[in-house]
């Protein structure tokens, strides 16, 4: 519990305030409020997790991070019942990089992954410099929804399916309000709360933190970079360190502020600003400055009270560079919890694995080698040698029979061996259709193998990372995240298989 009063008036009773506000506008259900309520008393943790906001909830491993923060803040809330805890999605709105964030991956009618992207003002950037989670959707995302309806195989749930995104994402709405309706459209009656920091009320209680990176740089960075050297051997640094770790909002843009000798400027800009006037923004604008990577969870356990935060594998080795950092702020580390991990596995593709005798693992490895082993276990005849054995035994039969028409009719010769010539070309004939039966088989069989990989490891990639669980909820209907969710087990730490 913080405790932090102010005028009398405490951090959690500002969170409150604009967490309320924000979750109006994300049609949060009325377990988002009661648990927004909970989050005033000082015995309510935040179990917490955070993603870019991308299209239609990004990847499908944003819905297994939601899922883990909800399973983790059930399971302590009966271990632990004398407190409450509730789950917060942290909106990472602010960054600028719309590719990461405008697509969604499925596969097409011929099932081949692809991606169908959305692009305000209909046509790709070079350069994004708004903050994402600002941009507004526009017209344009009809084209999206109808690229969206020609991709997708056809089903009984499609229309209703895009019809509700096309509510999510109606013109107007911003990225993080898209991202948050949708979601809640997803996780319906879970009670989780959205929070986006960018809002001036939030931005004010970071005040501090933003002072004294402004005061102290590269202070923070040289936390990270001597924590990094420690961690070498076991970790890939994740966290590549800049002497300041903010942002300044400017024109609408999102830029990075980048120390020179005796000022600071604004990169991809002319824009020069001096220590002074930093300082200045922060005592009277702090809402126009954004954290980076590594201020982020710092500004994020600032404001909640959290007590676990759901993390990627990418995000944990992050969390393990940022150790010195929390110390350096005062903030205790929260417990970092790694988010479930999971390749859907359908039926059809189980079949196939049967009949080829293939384990679920080797569809993770180079499709060539796979193709390999399921063309050698079908080729288990050859068909040379079956053709050159039967066209030596009729040779064979045929000169046992020559050497005993030349005792009774030299002229029965000419008749044998026209014999033999037609039988030599009706068994090339045969072969060559064996030859052809067999391609076929392998066609099939690689068709099946191929459509296997690209539901596995499409792109050669885990699927979490590739499709958006639209690709799932189209086949199978607007239950499949409920079945997910209760068919996946918290504490296995392990890649789980879920086979539908």
């Amino acid at each position: 519990a913080d405790g932090h009063r102010r005028n009398g008036y405490s951090r959690r009773e500002v969170l409150t305030t604009v967490l309320t506000e924000q979750n109006r506008a994300f049609s949060g259900s009325e377990k988002t409020f009661q648990n927004i309520n909970l989050l005033a008393e000082e015995t309510t943790f935040a179990v917490v997790t955070g993603q870019q906001v991308g299209i239609a909830g990004g990847p499908l491993y944003t819905v297994y991070k939601t899922i883990t923060a909800l399973k983790l803040a059930e399971k302590l809330r009966e271990t632990h019942p004398g407190l409450s805890f509730v789950p917060v999605f942290w909106l990472e709105g602010e960054d600028h990089d719309l590719e990461e964030m405008n697509s969604v991956g499925v596969l097409n009618q011929e099932n081949n992954p692809v991606k169908v992207a959305y692009w305000p003002k209909g046509k790709p950037v070079v350069k994004n410099v708004l903050p994402v989670g600002e941009i507004q959707i526009d017209e344009h995302i009809d084209g999206f929804i109808g690229e969206l309806h020609r991709t997708l195989p056809h089903s009984e749930y499609k229309k209703n399916l895009l019809d509700s995104l096309r509510a999510a994402y109606a013109p107007g709405t911003t990225f993080n309000r898209a991202f948050a309706t949708w979601m809640n459209h997803l996780f319906p009656d879970s009670g989780l709360i959205f929070i986006s920091a960018n809002d001036h009320r939030i931005k004010k209680e970071l005040a501090g933190i933003f002072r004294r990176e402004i005061e102290n740089f590269p202070a923070v960075s040289q936390l990270i970079i001597q924590r990094s050297a420690e961690l070498e051997n076991g970790y890939h640094a994740q966290i590549k360190t800049k002497a300041m770790n903010l942002f300044l909002y400017h024109k609408g843009g999102r830029y990075f502020i980048e120390p020179r000798e005796t000022d600071f400027s604004l990169r991809g800009t002319r824009h020069y600003l001096t220590r002074e006037e930093l300082l200045g923004i922060v005592e009277t604008q702090p809402e126009l400055l954004s954290p980076n990577v590594a201020l982020r969870p710092i500004c994020q356990d600032t404001i909640l009270p959290t007590v676990a935060y759901v993390a990627g594998p990418s995000e944990i080795a992050y969390f393990a560079q940022l150790e010195p950092v929390y110390r350096y702020f005062g903030l205790p580390m929260p417990a970092i919890f790694p988010r479930i991990s999971v390749t859907i596995v359908e039926e059809r593709v189980s079949r196939t694995l049967e009949k080829f005798e293939l384990s679920i693992n080797e569809l993770f490895a180079p499709p060539a080698r796979v193709q390999k082993k399921v063309l050698d276990l079908l080729s288990e005849v050859n068909i040379e040698e079956m053709f050159a054995e039967a066209r030596n035994r009729m040779n064979d039969n045929l000169n046992e029979l020559k050497f005993g028409l030349q005792y009774i009719d030299q002229t029965l010769i000419g008749a044998l061996e026209t014999t033999r010539s037609k039988k030599e070309a009706n068994l090339s004939q045969l072969k060559d259709k064996t030859v052809e039966a067999q391609a076929k088989r392998h066609e099939t069989a690689l068709r099946q193998l191929h459509k296997a990989s690209a539901t596995i490891y499409p792109n050669d990639n885990y699927q979490e990372r590739e499709f958006n669980a639209i690709q799932f909820m189209n086949k199978y209907g607007p239950g499949f995240i409920g079945r997910v969710s209760s068919a996946l087990r918290l504490e296995d730490y392990s890649h789980q298989l879920l086979k539908l």
